[in-house]
């Protein structure tokens, strides 16, 4: 029986790049560095980020970028402080999708391995709740 998320896995090719959006950005806290010791396929760093842990491995970048992405839960006030320091990192901010009013906000960027991420200010309960409403004018 599935328990919960064990954790998630993220190869980047530049290490020290990948700790500071995880770090500096997102606020994760960095609890585990392997440095040159290799005990699974690569270097690698483990993060605690609100409780989940976000394992980051050694290697070379997706080669293409898709909308699989992950996305973590922010309050909404706090949406344009993070914007405006993603475009401080330089990250790529990837124009929203059309949304319904009352589905929440998001944003959406890419690092440089071509990994997607989103900050998002709604909850599930909230976008079905909407959802349930109907379909009304996207903007």
């Amino acid at each position: 029986m599935i328990e919960g998320l064990s954790h998630m896995t993220f190869v980047a090719a530049d290490l020290d790049r990948m700790t500071r959006i995880m770090t500096d950005f997102l606020g994760a806290k960095l609890v585990y560095d392997s440095g040159d010791e290799i005990f699974s396929t690569s270097r690698e760093r483990f993060f605690d980020l609100a409780g989940l842990w976000i394992a980051v491995m050694e290697g070379e970048p997706l080669p293409t970028r898709t909308y699989n992405h992950v996305a973590f839960k922010i309050r909404d006030e706090d949406l344009d402080n993070y914007a405006r320091r993603a475009a401080d990192l330089g990250l790529e901010i990837r124009p929203p999708r059309p949304r319904v009013e009352g589905e929440g906000r998001s944003l959406y960027f890419y690092d440089n391995d071509n990994h997607l991420f989103e900050l998002h200010t709604g909850t599930r309960a909230q976008r079905l709740a909407r959802y349930r409403q109907g379909r009304i004018e996207a903007r």
